[in-house]
C-alpha cells in the first residue's frame, strides 16, 4: 500500500527527527537519495554520469537546498552542473556552497538559465517544495513552458502542484520522475497533479509518521480483499446482489450492470426491472423477479440506478428501505440529488455513491453546497436547490470534492474520473491509479456499479468494495486496450474481469517452495 501524508504531518515528523539528529543530516539524506536516482537516469540515458549536462533550478528554502546538494554530488562524479538561482538572495547557503566547492557553475540570468535548460541531459526541479501554494511565481513560469530535451526530475513534488491536493493553479513543471522524501504526498497520487509527476520514487529518510490520510492499494492489498469461496460455500453464502437497472430507453445498462455483478464475487445476481427478458436471454444464470426491490426477496446488497430512467425514484426508495448495503449510480444519483441527504437519514446499512463529476455537482447542489441558495435536505422533494458547482472545478479538486460529498451524505463516495477517489466519512481516502482514458466509453460505469455491488454482497465494506472494484475495473480496461492502446467497449471490460482477478491473485501469491509436489486436493 502506498501511504500519502499531508504537508503538516510531514513537517511535524521532520521537526521531531531533526531534533534528534546533527544539523543538516536530514537534508543530506534526501539529497543523497536524489543524487542516486539522477545518476541512474543519466547512466541509462548516456551510459555514464561523467560529462553529462545537468541543470539545477533552485528556488528558495529547503527544496532548493536538496537540489543544490544533489547537484554537488553529481558534479563530484564529473557531471557539468549549472545551478540557476530563481531567488538569488534567498538561495540555500549550505547547498550553494557545496555546489561551488564541487566546481559547479552558478547563474542568475534567466536567459542563460533557459538556454541551459533546453539542452540539458537532466534538469532538477527544486523551485518550489511541498509548502508551495497558488501556482508558480512569474520568474519560474517560463520554465514550465520552455522546450527541453532532457529528463526532468522533480524534488519532492513538481513545482506548481499542490502537494496536499494535486490541484494545479496555473502553470506547472511536468516531470518525468518525481523523487519524494519520507512518504508519498497526496498530490502525487491524484490528478491533475499525478499527471505532472511522472514515475514517482520514494526515498526513505527515517520519518516516523502517523496513519496516512490518503492511500493507494497495490495488488497485494487488493488480493487480500478479494472474496474467495470456501469448501462449504454455496451461492447464498457467497452473497446475492440485487440489480435494479435499465429502462425502455436504456436496456443495455441492465445488461452491463449484470455483467459486472456476475464477475464480482457474489454467488448470485437477482435482477428487477423492465429488461428482464433481455437479461435472461444474455445471462441465463440471472435470477429475475417481477416488480421492484420491495418484492424481490432477500439480497445482501442492492445496485440501483444505471439506466433506470423514470423508474429510478421508486427503485431507490424501495432499496433504501431495506437494511442492506445500497450502491446508488446514474439515474439513482439524480433522484438522490433531488431528495438531498435527508433521504439517507436513519440508514444503518452502508450506502455507496458512484458519481462522475457532473453527478457530483448535482449532489452537492442537492446538499446545499453549490453556488446559490437553497433549502436543506429533509428527505422530501426539495423546492429550491442551490446552483450546481461547475463540473470542471470539481474535477480540478478531486480530493476535496469526494470528501465534501462523503461528509454531506454520510456515505462512502466513489468519485469516477482520471483518478478514481474513494472517500468515507471516517478512515483514509483511497485513490486508484489503474484507470485508462480508454474507459471513457458508454456503459463502463454500469459495469463498475455491478462489480462494486457484487463485492458489497460478498461481504466487503463499502470503502473496500469501492476501492477493489475501481482497481479491477481499471485493470480490465488496460488488459482489453492493450499496448499502446485501442478503443474498448464496456462489454469487453466486463469480459476481462476474470483474467485480471486471476492476475491480481497470482501477483500477490508467494513464490512456490521447492520440494515434493503437493497432493491432489479435496
Amino acid at each position: 500500500m502506498r501511504s500519502a501524508h499531508s504537508v503538516d504531518q510531514v513537517r511535524a515528523a521532520e521537526a521531531e527527527l531533526m531534533a534528534r539528529l546533527p544539523e543538516g543530516t536530514l537534508m543530506r539524506r534526501a539529497a543523497a537519495g536524489l543524487a542516486v536516482t539522477c545518476a541512474r537516469l543519466l547512466t541509462r540515458r548516456r551510459g555514464r554520469v561523467y560529462g553529462s549536462r545537468v541543470v539545477v533550478l533552485a528556488g528558495s528554502g529547503d527544496n532548493g537546498g536538496d537540489a543544490l546538494y544533489a547537484g554537488a554530488e553529481l558534479a563530484r562524479r564529473g557531471a557539468r552542473v549549472t545551478a540557476v538561482l530563481l531567488a538569488p538572495g534567498r538561495a540555500h547557503g549550505g547547498g550553494l556552497a557545496a555546489l561551488r566547492a564541487a566546481y559547479g557553475r552558478v547563474v542568475v540570468e534567466q536567459e542563460v538559465g533557459l538556454a541551459d535548460f533546453s539542452c540539458a541531459d537532466l534538469v532538477l526541479d527544486g523551485i518550489v517544495g511541498i509548502g508551495g501554494r497558488g501556482g508558480l511565481r512569474p520568474e519560474a513560469e517560463p520554465y514550465a513552458r520552455a522546450a527541453r530535451t532532457g529528463v526532468l526530475v522533480a524534488v519532492d513534488v513538481p513545482s506548481g502542484v499542490d502537494a496536499d491536493t494535486g490541484e494545479v493553479a496555473g502553470a506547472a513543471l511536468r516531470a518525468d520522475v518525481t523523487v519524494c522524501f519520507g512518504t508519498y504526498k497526496p498530490g502525487l497520487l491524484i490528478d491533475p497533479g499525478a499527471s505532472y509527476a511522472g514515475a514517482v520514487q520514494l526515498v526513505g529518510i527515517g520519518l516516523e509518521l502517523p496513519p496516512a490520510g490518503v492511500v493507494a492499494l497495490q495488488h497485494a492489498d487488493v488480493a487480500a480483499l478479494l472474496p474467495v469461496p470456501g469448501a462449504e460455500s454455496d451461492k447464498y453464502r457467497r452473497g446475492v446482489v440485487g440489480v435494479a437497472a435499465g429502462s425502455a430507453r436504456y436496456p443495455g445498462a441492465a445488461l452491463l450492470a449484470v455483467a459486472g455483478a456476475l464477475r464480482g464475487g457474489a454467488g448470485a445476481v437477482r435482477y428487477v426491472g423492465t429488461a428482464a427478458e433481455e437479461v435472461v436471454r444474455r445471462f441465463p444464470e440471472t435470477l429475475v423477479t417481477e416488480g421492484g426491490p420491495a418484492g424481490a426477496g432477500r439480497v445482501q446488497a442492492w445496485v440501483v440506478g444505471p439506466g433506470g430512467g423514470e423508474g429510478a425514484g421508486r427503485a431507490l426508495a424501495e432499496a433504501l428501505a431495506v437494511d442492506v448495503p445500497v450502491l446508488v449510480d446514474a439515474d439513482g444519483l439524480t433522484e438522490l440529488a433531488r431528495l438531498g441527504p435527508g433521504a439517507l437519514a436513519g440508514r444503518t446499512a452502508p450506502t455507496l455513491l458512484t458519481p462522475h463529476t457532473g453527478e457530483a455537482a448535482r449532489l452537492l447542489a442537492g446538499a446545499g453546497a453549490g453556488s446559490g441558495s437553497g433549502s436543506g435536505g429533509d428527505g422530501g422533494t426539495r423546492s429550491a436547490q442551490t446552483r450546481p458547482p461547475a463540473a470542471e472545478e470539481l474535477a480540478a479538486a478531486r480530493l476535496a470534492t469526494a470528501r465534501r460529498l462523503a461528509a454531506a451524505y454520510r456515505a462512502t463516495v466513489l468519485l469516477k474520473g482520471s483518478t478514481t477517489v474513494v472517500a468515507d466519512p471516517s478512515g483514509p481516502v483511497r485513490v486508484n491509479p489503474t484507470g485508462t482514458p480508454w474507459l471513457a466509453t458508454a456503459g463502463s460505469g454500469d459495469v463498475l456499479a455491478g462489480l462494486a455491488g457484487s463485492l458489497l454482497a460478498a461481504g466487503l465494506s463499502a470503502p473496500d468494495a469501492a476501492a477493489v472494484a475501481a482497481c479491477l475495473h481499471g485493470l480490465a480496461a488496460r488488459h482489453t486496450a492493450g499496448v499502446p492502446g485501442a478503443p474498448v467497449t464496456a462489454s469487453e471490460v466486463a469480459a476481462a474481469l476474470p483474467a485480471v482477478w486471476n492476475d491480481v491473485r497470482a501477483a500477490a501469491a508467494p513464490e512456490p517452495r521447492s520440494g515434493r509436489p503437493g497432493g491432489t486436493g479435496a
